[in-house]
């Protein structure tokens, strides 16, 4: 799944880092959600939506089969 999780954070001037601390997570895991190597929880996914100011269906793009 696609996201643009990296657009709303640099434009939120936050470095990943700083997102990790908002949702509890390592920087690592998200630079894997930003690379799309790994997809996150529906919680997490809600997190990283309100830490970013946006709804969660703005962050992720669906692709189709």
């Amino acid at each position: 799944m696609q996201n643009k999780i990296r657009k709303y954070r640099e434009k939120k001037g936050i470095s990943q880092g700083e997102l990790a601390d908002l949702c509890n997570v390592s920087r690592q895991t998200i630079n894997a959600i930003e690379n799309n190597k790994y997809d996150p929880s529906l919680q997490l996914a809600f997190n990283l939506a309100k830490s970013l100011d946006v709804k969660v269906d703005s962050l992720f793009i669906h692709e189709e089969d």
